[in-house]
């Protein structure tokens, strides 16, 4: 029989909702670092929202324009799309149709905090009693203290919760010190925001890394680089942690003590 406590942690779901049916299986608890919302595939292009209503081949010339970072680009090609459509209420229809899915998949005890894609207003309407999100707030689970701060940092992409650097860092001040420091993002460091595939730094933060710095967490983790340049590095007494892109290895990375 399995003694301790274990914690199963996943990022990035991005709609695969039937690995996150299993991702719990075995562990006393699952934590999930945000992006439910499944936008854009950037793999396989015939999936997600944006193909939904504009069809693959406008989802295959917008990925070409962001990978190449032709942002100017992309967003008149998005804004001539979306002409005539009322972008929040078809955006907000499909949200809730994979919000539906996604929360009915999460296992008891689930905590949870928000990725840069999802949409937090709708959370409160899905989140059953078994869910716990929590944002710029601790808790503890089997007896180890957990610090979540949801959410991304401003970037040209314009994703649906992007905040300002500094409200972003005063949720990691109102942590104080915890055991386990869980974001979206990682901390800004090269290696852990590179994506090798993408090719490109994704946002990472300041704010963390100086937490990680000063109060010496455990651990810190989290997802948002799909792929990237190094999964895992030590930071002083802080083992940092991509948990990984769970859209497509729909395995979770396991915590145990």
């Amino acid at each position: 029989m399995r003694g301790g406590f274990r914690v199963h942690v996943v990022s990035d779901v991005h709609g695969n909702s039937e690995g996150l049916r299993r991702a719990g299986d075995g562990a006393d608890a699952l934590v999930c670092l945000g992006d439910l919302v499944l936008f854009l595939d950037y793999h396989d292009h015939s999936r997600g929202i944006f193909p939904e209503l504009f069809g693959e081949a406008n989802a295959d010339l917008i990925v070409e324009l962001r990978t190449a970072r032709r942002f100017d680009e992309a967003r008149d090609l998005a804004r001539s799309l979306w002409q005539g459509i009322d972008r929040n209420a078809a955006i907000e229809s499909a949200v809730r149709k994979q919000y539906a899915e996604l929360f009915a998949a999460f296992p008891t005890p689930t905590y949870a905090t928000y990725g840069n894609v999802d949409i937090p207003h709708l959370w409160p309407e899905y989140a059953a009693a078994g869910t716990t999100v929590l944002d710029g707030e601790r808790v503890e689970i089997g007896g180890r203290v957990f610090g979540f701060v949801g959410g991304g940092l401003r970037t040209p992409m314009r994703t649906p919760y992007e905040i300002d650097d500094e409200e972003y860092a005063a949720k990691i001040e109102a942590l104080g010190e915890v055991d386990v420091l869980c974001s979206h993002i990682p901390p800004d460091v090269p290696e852990l925001c590179y994506d090798t595939v993408a090719r490109r730094f994704e946002r990472g933060s300041s704010a963390l890394l100086e937490a990680i710095r000063a109060t010496r967490p455990a651990y810190a983790l989290f997802g948002h680089v799909h792929q990237p340049l190094a999964r895992r590095m030590r930071i002083g007494a802080t083992e940092c942690v991509n948990v990984g892109h769970f859209a497509s290895s729909g395995t979770p990375w396991v915590l145990e003590w």
